[in-house]
């Protein structure tokens, strides 16, 4: 059963194993927009930390599957792979995250074929240790796939709907350059007010650089764990309070000033209004 948290502001916070999609809820959102569009051009929802599903509380950031993550109109997705003797895991820090990265390119390619209209950006980051092979894995198993974009160049949409787009950053020099908004640091939340304040300072500078040579990325996740102040604020409890405050807040925006366009916004546990609010950005 789909669960949320309302607030009175429809679906902005989901821990619901299971997604429930509203009759003629429209999957395939980016059939309607402009093929000329650049793709740093499109405001786009993503998930943080995607496949982190398992580990408890300190580790669970989304409570979707990948499918249904997709289903629901989110378009980027953070991978966290750790290479073990040639073979690509999931992972969430320590914790293993119930599957590989070829499961995870399957379910998307599975997707797409199914929703041709479509662009899923992917964002690979090596984790643990043994940094280095994850490229090398990653290339070894995308090679020569017409589906797969890797190329530096920022492509219109028309160029890649139906394909998965590689987004580089770091060690991983793969697809898209990656620009993130976020400071050191700012994942950590102590207080929820301090990091809707930096929320806002982050979405500002992401309206100043969209449109660019780059993905410009904003997360809206983050966690106390690991902090004295805030130990008790795990992902699910910061996005329970983080969730509908920026539903709120982007509406507000979105009544106002509704052609914004803002990139990559990277949530942790969102429901099916805030992601279409996220969306609603690229329709007016």
């Amino acid at each position: 059963m789909l669960l949320s948290r309302t607030n009175g502001q429809g679906q902005t916070f989901n821990d619901g194993g299971k997604l429930q999609l509203p009759e003629n809820y429209k999957i395939d959102w980016m059939k309607s927009l402009n093929d000329n569009k650049l793709l740093s051009e499109i405001t786009l929802p993503g998930t943080h930390d995607t496949m982190a599903l398992y580990g408890g509380p300190a580790a669970e950031c989304q409570a979707w599957s990948l499918e249904d993550q997709l289903k629901a109109g989110i378009r980027y997705l953070d991978l966290r792979a750790f290479a073990f003797e040639d073979k690509l895991y999931l992972m969430h820090g320590i914790v293993y995250e119930h599957s590989t990265f070829t499961k995870a390119m399957d379910t998307i390619k599975s997707f797409l074929s199914a929703y041709p209209s479509e662009t899923v950006l992917v964002r690979v980051k090596p984790d643990l240790f043994d940094k280095s092979k994850v490229e090398g894995l990653v290339e070894k198993a995308t090679a020569n796939d017409p589906n797969i974009w890797v190329l530096s160049t920022m492509p219109t949409l028309g160029k890649v709907r139906g394909m998965v787009v590689f987004i580089q950053k770091d060690s991983f020099t793969l697809g898209l350059p990656l620009n993130e908004t976020d400071t050191k640091g700012d994942y950590e939340v102590v207080h929820i007010r301090h990091k809707e304040e930096e929320i806002v300072l982050n979405l500002n500078k992401a309206l100043n650089e969209c449109g660019t040579a780059s993905i410009v990325l904003t997360y809206s996740s983050g966690t106390g764990i690991g902090t004295f102040e805030g130990m008790f604020l795990t992902p699910k409890r910061v996005a329970e309070k983080i969730d509908p405050w920026l539903y709120s807040y982007l509406q507000l925006l979105y009544n106002n000033v509704p052609n914004l366009c803002f990139g990559v916004i990277a949530m942790d546990f969102p429901g099916l209004d805030l992601i279409q609010t996220v969306i609603d950005f690229n329709n007016s």
